[in-house]
């Protein structure tokens, strides 16, 4: 079944992404992804990833060059290409842990998942409630039973602020939507 004419287009995989962009990548790279990996032992060459747009796509090959054996960087390098890597808002870093957990990319995901703890670390409710849009169903009443109930989580100085690019935003008019739930339903004066 193999002969030695078709072994290096074997070694050569085409990415399509849900813009229909077609990305030619080496098989040694794309296979750090499991998903990958296992369509190509099903037989693929050709790998529709529909739920992944170009522009996160082409990031993560580079990640996935980058991490691969054979790339000669020194763990140095790594890092600092992961410190930069990671530089993106929170809301943006969503679309590619989504991304890395399809394709079954353990470090990446590893590594989005830390910076976005790390970047939420020390924040209020509130400001965790607005980078990641969710809604206060709390009555107040519910919520002071719940803050009792969970005092640890709320002592100390927390940080209220949210940066400018992780703050949730309306795509119409790139305004902030942190108006969109009135202070009375937050607890806050």
């Amino acid at each position: 079944m193999s002969s030695s004419s078709s072994e290096p287009e074997s070694n050569i995989l085409t990415l399509k992404s849900a813009d229909n962009d077609e990305f030619q990548v080496e098989a040694s790279i794309a296979v750090q992804s499991t998903t990958i990996k296992n369509m190509v032992e099903d037989g693929y060459t050709d790998i529709p990833l529909v739920n992944i747009s170009s522009e996160v796509l082409i990031k993560i090959l580079d990640y996935l060059k980058k991490h691969a054996e054979n790339s000669g960087c020194s763990e140095e390098e790594l890092n600092e290409f992961d410190n930069e890597f990671v530089k993106m808002s929170i809301k943006k870093m969503s679309l590619f842990v989504y991304a890395a957990s399809f394709l079954h990319i353990p470090g990446l995901t590893s590594l989005l998942c830390q910076t976005i703890a790390d970047k939420i670390k020390n924040k209020s409710v509130n400001a965790v409630r607005r980078i990641f849009e969710i809604i206060n169903d709390y009555t107040p009443e519910e919520e002071a039973e719940v803050r009792a109930e969970h005092d640890w989580a709320h002592e100390g100085e927390l940080d209220d602020t949210v940066e400018e690019d992780d703050e949730v935003r309306d795509e119409n008019d790139g305004e902030s939507d942190d108006n969109e739930t009135p202070d009375d339903e937050t607890g806050e004066n």
